[in-house]
C-alpha cells in the first residue's frame, strides 16, 4: 500500500487479526513492528475510561520504549505473573474505520482475550481506539487504545499480559 485512501476495511481487519495472533502466540518481538516509532499504548483505569492520559492516572500509559522494556522484561522472565507465559486466546471483533486524515486511519473494535494461568481464567473485555498510519508501504499503530469494560481487575488486581 503506498496510500492511506487505499486501505480497506479487510486491510485493517487483517491487520487487527494478525496483531492478535502474534500475541497469542508470544511472538513479542515481531509483534514490536506493528508499532510506528511515535506509538503510544494506553490502558486507562477502569473507573475512568475515558481518561486523558496527560492528567489522568491509567494502568498502563507507554511510549515505543516502555513498550520494548515491557516485552524484555515479559520475555526475560522477570515478570513472576508470566513465567511461564499464559496461554490467552484474543477476539477482535466490530471492527470499524471510524475517520480518515490525511495522516491516519482511526479503528474501534472490540476484544475479548481470554487468559489461562495454571487453574486460574480470566478473560478481558472492551473496546480498541486505535490511530494506524502508513510506514514503509505497511499499516502500523500511531496509538493502541484499551479501554476495559470491567470494574475491576480481578482475581489479584493486576494486568501483566498486552492488551
Amino acid at each position: 500500500m503506498t496510500r492511506l485512501a487505499d486501505v480497506t476495511p479487510a486491510d485493517v481487519e487483517q491487520f487487527l487479526y494478525a496483531d492478535a495472533a502474534l500475541l497469542d502466540a508470544w511472538k513479542l518481538d515481531e509483534w514490536l513492528g506493528h508499532l510506528a516509532d511515535d506509538v503510544s499504548y494506553e490502558v486507562p483505569a477502569t473507573d475512568l475510561p475515558n481518561a486523558n492520559l496527560a492528567t489522568d492516572l491509567a494502568l498502563i500509559g507507554d511510549d515505543l520504549s516502555r513498550i520494548r522494556s515491557r516485552v524484555r522484561h515479559l520475555r526475560g522472565g522477570s515478570v513472576l505473573g508470566e513465567d511461564p507465559p499464559s496461554r490467552t486466546r484474543r477476539l477482535v471483533t466490530n471492527v470499524r474505520i471510524v475517520a480518515r486524515r490525511d495522516d491516519a486511519i482511526d479503528v474501534a473494535a472490540n476484544f475479548a482475550i481470554y487468559r489461562f494461568k495454571h487453574e486460574l481464567s480470566e478473560v478481558f473485555v472492551g473496546h480498541y481506539e486505535h490511530e494506524l498510519v502508513l510506514v514503509g508501504g505497511a499499516l502500523k499503530f500511531r496509538k493502541r487504545r484499551a479501554v476495559l469494560d470491567m470494574e475491576t481487575l480481578r482475581p489479584h488486581g493486576k494486568l501483566t499480559i498486552l492488551l
